[in-house]
């Protein structure tokens, strides 16, 4: 590992001396390639001059032990002793540091939340779920931007389709993906009876058009009349569009936009990320033969998280965490849930690369 750190640092100062030269300054594309190395090799390069500093250390301290007096060799062994618990602790963060990147993580995402059983509470929980990430990208400095809804009468969504932009956001937001489960007493019950309810999340990173190659022969477009609430030009332009893949049997529908151009624009942006995504559940079921990790499969059927409210608790079953904090959840605050989805999904790629 030292080695390689070694390499590591040398190559980082390189990009550094780069930075600086005006030949690269005038050349936009370089700068930003090599700010993105710089950035993605710094936190490694902290730790990497952290730990061989310890190394360093250890060195000297065992050329004490080796001198006549007592007292010295005395504080070197106790020294060398918490310095080997630092250089095991290092070892194992600049082992995550290391770990391949997911190149989607960077990307914008995609989110898709829909109803489940449960009826109308079902599409209830699916609105909190939806003002729940609202808030959260709040908080991160995210742009939202809804691409498609259904939305019920009072206040819920059958389903709701919507676009999270900014830095890192498919890589904050991928673990969210599977079915959330909701038990509460519902608005409407008069008994005072609690309710299981749930919604299905899906986060898809925003595919663009480098990232995928949609063949237009391959695509039935329909258009048709909008329904629901929209406004005046429901029901009188052929505004709403129905996009089917034919190879896949993929179907997206918008309806959101009066414009149909804009429509068209929106359901082919949600159906290439939905395509991206089957690339990747392909590619990702491969490494999961050979790794198994409930945390990373982002399978939507499994059921992922409960939302107690009698009990003010939030369990994430991946996991097994707990959490009695589920209205400062519902209000955005999902870093620690993150977080922690976050470290064990890193551990799981540990145990994987060893």
């Amino acid at each position: 590992m030292k080695a390689r750190l070694q390499e590591i640092i040398a190559k980082f100062s390189e990009i550094n001396n780069e930075l600086y030269d005006p030949s690269v300054l005038n050349d936009q594309k370089r700068y930003i390639e090599l700010m993105k190395e710089h950035k993605e090799l710094q936190p490694i390069v902290e730790k990497a001059n952290e730990y061989l500093k310890v190394l360093e250390t250890i060195e000297q301290d065992q050329f004490i032990l080796d001198g006549p007096d007592l007292d010295l060799r005395q504080m070197a062994h106790e020294e060398i002793e918490e310095l080997k618990k630092q250089e095991k602790t290092l070892e194992e963060e600049i082992k995550i540091l290391l770990l391949p990147k997911d190149p989607a993580d960077d990307k914008n995402a995609i989110v898709e939340i829909r109803a489940g059983t449960g009826g109308d509470e079902a599409a209830l929980f699916a609105a909190d779920l939806y003002r729940m990430y609202v808030k959260y990208a709040e908080k991160k400095g995210w742009k939202l931007e809804i691409l498609s809804s259904n939305e019920i009468g009072i206040g819920g969504f059958k389903e709701i389709i919507f676009q999270l932009s900014g830095v890192g956001v498919f890589g904050n937001m991928k673990f969210e993906s599977g079915v959330h489960r909701v038990q509460r007493v519902p608005v409407t019950e008069t008994s005072g009876r609690i309710h299981t309810s749930a919604a299905t999340v899906a986060v898809l990173p925003e595919a663009e058009e480098v990232d995928l190659d949609i063949n237009p022969e391959e695509l039935r477009i329909d258009t048709y009349r909008s329904s629901g609430a929209g406004g005046q030009h429901v029901n009188k332009t052929e505004s709403a569009i129905r996009i089917t893949h034919l190879p896949t049997g993929l179907v997206v529908t918008c309806q959101d936009e009066k414009s149909q151009h804009k429509n068209k624009a929106k359901a082919l942006k949600i159906l290439r990320s939905r395509l991206l995504d089957l690339k990747r559940a392909e590619h990702e079921k491969v490494i999961a033969d050979k790794r198994r990790s409930m945390v990373s499969t982002g399978d939507r059927s499994a059921k992922i998280r409960t939302y107690n409210f009698p009990q003010d608790r939030v369990t994430d079953h991946r996991i097994n965490l707990t959490l009695y904090k589920l209205q400062y959840i519902m209000e955005g605050d999902l870093s620690e849930l993150i977080e922690a989805l976050e470290v064990a999904h890193n551990m799981e790629m540990l145990k994987g690369s060893n």
